[in-house]
């Protein structure tokens, strides 16, 4: 059993590709550890368009990597928030915002569909039992 956690495209994408090290959320989490990245069926098709991000070319509805939540930054600030815009890629501030520190992100060789949740949730998968 792993945790997964749902993005939305192209963020999801981001963060297995290593670019995106913080994903930002409205609520603090004491989990610490490896995790699945699941991208969800709704793409942010602004964000892409500022990104340069091919919509049709992302994954949705399933599991596409893996990545290490190493620990939580809170931002207290509108200014704290945007000194780290190039590691969350996010401009919308609205307090309590907090972010999840990432490291180790990887890829899957092939995505997995599934439905994702809110929130962290428990994913029971046999391509996932030796991750």
């Amino acid at each position: 059993m792993l945790k997964c956690l749902s993005l939305r495209q192209p963020y999801a994408e981001l963060v297995v590709d290593g670019r995106k090290i913080i994903e930002t959320r409205r609520w603090n989490t004491n989990f610490r550890g490896k995790f699945l990245i699941h991208a969800s069926k709704a793409i942010d098709k602004q964000s892409a368009t500022l990104l340069n991000i091919d919509c049709s070319k992302l994954t949705k509805g399933a599991v596409m990597g893996l990545a290490f939540l190493y620990d939580v930054k809170k931002y207290t600030s509108k200014e704290d928030f945007l000194a780290d815009k190039d590691k969350h890629f996010s401009i919308n501030f609205s307090a309590p915002k907090y972010g999840f520190l990432l490291k180790g992100a990887k890829k899957l060789n092939k995505p997995i569909p599934m439905l994702g949740q809110l929130g962290f949730f428990d994913v029971y998968h046999p391509t996932f039992i030796y991750c």
